[in-house]
């Protein structure tokens, strides 16, 4: 998209976006949130100037970036003499560039010499980035463009929604179809997505494993399988085959609850196409054996010879804004820039030389998004933290506990466009720009480098994360190496990743503007760039891609007599992660005004509820309460409940943070429950935030509209209209 800047008066959006059709990804098409986004510019709802709290207990005021960053300087700095340089820790986003995810990293490795920083992407995609590195020695989420998608012969799309998630691509889905291809949802509920499928299947949550390896014994047991592709390209089918055989297909379907004819009939459409593909995304991935999972329908993949080659493959839907980019240049706690490893001496060194340090003085690995939060201010734990562009008072699994960990921290720094719920919570709060007020790079799912250019000028109190990293790093002693100037920062990146897996070394400012993005790996300035990995060979040692070998093993959590239902979470077409931005959006928050409790008419029906009637959804870990939606789309041993809101509706209260013994992801996706009504809760628990803003207020009242205005749209329809 463009921006086109507009006369704006007071608390309106600077900004118009305008589509651009000649972008090759999206050809112009953008969901309501993008349409939507200038809204979140608008003084009147974002933050404008740093707040201070002066003691515990006490209240927010305004303050002059000046004192708010000595404040945090002196902070880190009294944690760190006193506790240690780990005791400072440091929690990233997968929303923040490429930029500034590099410069986050290097200054938690370099100026506050901390291991522990980790970033939310941990919560998203990394079960699969995981499964991605152990089959092919490479992580990137589309090993081909998304343009691909549409020409496979056969396409099983794993615990997805992009009809709500990410509505500009849903054409490639349905052009699977038009071009006479096959495509199989695998989805507890029978989702808009769902419902555009040739053929939907509907496990229970937490059987995505089984599902696996009950196709790959079927494909097996009918000769479907690719054995030349298997001898020449991969290793470790013996043990796959081993242990896909003990998952038969009686088995399967009392494991899933999927029929055993349907298991056979997408067995062979999968393995009877000229080309197939599995994507997966947070269904299978959000689990405490997510990298398993995942594994196992890369298995799928191997074994029907549909990897390395054009229209088939395995890949991954990512979930943030820069998903992708975010997890490759040294955010996450085992990473140095350009994928590399920080326990591998040659990585560390080559990343030292370029940052002008001592290999040894660089941490080791640190600890991984929910240990972090879960250690914060406990022996052994940080007792400060720096967290930018997340809000995991909203969006951590065991939502309550992780608050109470940030309450008794000793210095807790935010920075933040908006007062989001983690922020209410912070000592220091430090207004940040935002995608149209900064330039930058991100990287999207297929590994397309994509650059933003800044449209608007910033409220005069904002500033960008590069600038206050430069700041503190001065204000701690380090006065060189953190250059305010995104381009500079991307070149050193550039250095950084040079030789790495996720090599940028020959993309420039320059060559992404003239070629719509560029494709890594890009090792120097003659490379075409990389648009479908692993065509000659796979990126392991021996250049053949891994079986998994996996078995089936029960969630962290399964129902019994006290908690007998399924949960499980997920977004809303109008809301976006957290809701931190779009519930400050008058068009999104009218279209999806609050939390809801998803369950079948047979469960509503036992437990005597209505549609739109209060109950409670108990955990072992909380309570959330929300008004029922009922509805045949969701299985009657499941309910449904999404993650975008605070307060008494807060799915992830409920959340069990069991952890994937590899990828160390939570298991949001699965847990058990129990249902039961519940009196109606009070307007100032529904999630609402302490200060409402103008364009919140809008919302409410064109709600309140709605209601009693002839031939008013329903709710329903208005997510509808901003889809």
């Amino acid at each position: 998209m463009r921006l086109r800047a507009t006369d704006a008066g007071p608390g309106e959006a600077p900004a118009e976006v305008l589509e651009r059709a000649d972008f090759p990804v999206n050809r112009g098409a953008l969901c309501g949130k993008g349409r939507s986004a200038p809204a979140v510019l608008a003084v009147g709802v974002r933050l404008t100037g740093p707040l201070l709290r002066d003691r515990p207990g006490g209240r927010l005021r305004s303050a002059g970036w000046a004192e708010a960053l000595d404040r945090v300087a002196t902070g880190l700095a009294a944690v760190r003499e006193r506790h240690g340089a780990d005791a400072v820790g440091v929690f990233g986003g997968g929303g923040l560039t490429n930029e500034k995810a590099y410069q986050l990293g290097k200054f938690a490795r370099v100026v506050l010499g901390t291991a522990n920083i980790d970033y939310n992407g941990r919560f998203c995609m990394s079960s699969a980035a995981a499964a991605h590195r152990r089959a092919f020695g490479l992580d990137r989420g589309l090993p081909f463009p998304l343009a691909d998608v549409p020409h496979t012969g056969c396409l099983i799309l794993v615990g997805g929604n992009p009809a709500e998630t990410m509505p500009p691509a849903l054409r490639y889905f349905r052009e699977i179809r038009e071009n006479g291809g096959t495509l199989i949802v695998v989805d507890p509920r029978r989702t808009r997505t769902a419902e555009l499928a040739d053929l939907h299947l509907q496990p229970r949550p937490g059987g995505d494993l089984a599902l696996a390896l009950g196709l790959l014994h079927l494909v097996i047991a009918d000769g479907l399988v690719d054995e030349d592709f298997v001898a020449a390209r991969t290793t470790g089918f013996d043990r796959a085959r081993e242990a896909a055989m003990a998952h038969w297909p009686d088995r399967v379907e009392r494991i899933t609850g999927v029929p055993v004819d349907l298991l056979r009939r997408t067995a062979r459409l999968f393995g009877r196409a000229a080309t197939g593909m599995v994507l997966t995304a947070r269904g299978p991935e959000q689990q405490s054996k997510g990298t398993d999972t995942v594994g196992a329908w890369i298995d799928l993949c191997l074994a029907t010879g549909n990897a390395g080659r054009r229209y088939a493959g395995y890949g991954c839907l990512t979930g943030q804004g820069n998903g992708q980019g975010g997890r490759e240049h040294g955010q996450k706690a085992d990473q140095l820039p350009g994928y590399r490893s920080i326990e591998d001496p040659a990585d560390r060194a080559h990343v030292a030389g370029v940052w002008g340090v001592d290999p040894e003085a660089l941490p080791r690995s640190g600890r991984s998004a929910y240990e972090l939060l879960d250690g914060l201010g406990q022996p052994g734990g940080a007792r400060a933290l720096l967290l930018m562009g997340s809000n995991p008072v909203v969006s951590a699994p065991n939502a309550a506990h992780v608050t109470s960990r940030l309450r008794g921290l000793d210095l807790l720094v935010v920075a933040d466009p908006v007062l989001s719920e983690t922020a209410r919570l912070a000592d220091v709060v430090l207004p940040v720009t935002q995608w149209a007020e900064e330039d930058g790079t991100t990287t999207n799912l297929e590994g397309r480098v994509i650059l933003r250019r800044r449209a608007v000028d910033p409220p005069e109190g904002v500033r960008s994360e590069l600038w206050l990293l430069r700041e503190l790093a001065a204000r701690l002693g380090v006065e060189a190496g953190f250059p305010d100037d995104a381009e500079q920062v991307f070149d050193e990146l550039r250095r950084a990743s040079a030789g790495g897996d996720a090599d940028y070394a020959g993309i420039s400012y320059r060559r992404i503007a003239a070629e719509n993005g560029v494709f890594w790996p890009c090792p120097d300035a003659g490379h075409p760039g990389t648009p479908r990995l692993f065509l000659d060979r796979f990126a392991t040692p021996d250049g053949r891609a891994r079986f998994a070998a996996v078995t089936h093993r029960p969630a962290g959590e399964e129902p019994d007599g006290e908690y007998p239902l399924h949960l499980t979470t997920g977004r809303v077409l109008a809301q976006y992660q957290s809701g931190a931005q779009t519930r400050r959006v008058a068009e999104l928050n009218a279209a999806a005004p609050g939390p809801f409790v998803e369950l079948h008419p047979r469960l509503a029906a036992r437990l005597g509820i209505a549609d739109g009637d209060p109950v409670a959804v108990v955990s072992r870990r909380g309570r959330a309460v929300a008004p029922a939606r009922v509805t045949d789309t969701i299985r009657p041993d499941t309910v449904f409940m999404p993650f975008h809101w605070p307060g008494a509706g807060r799915a992830n209260s409920l959340t069990n943070p069991a952890l994937d013994p590899v990828s160390r992801m939570p298991e949001f996706k699965t847990c058990a429950v129990r249902v039961e009504p519940a009196a109606r809760p009070r307007p100032e628990q529904e999630g609402r935030p302490d200060r409402e803003t103008r364009p919140m207020r809008e919302a409410r009242e064109a709600r309140a509209g709605r209601a009693t205005r002839p031939g008013a749209r329903r709710p329903d329809d208005t997510a509808r209209a901003v889809a």
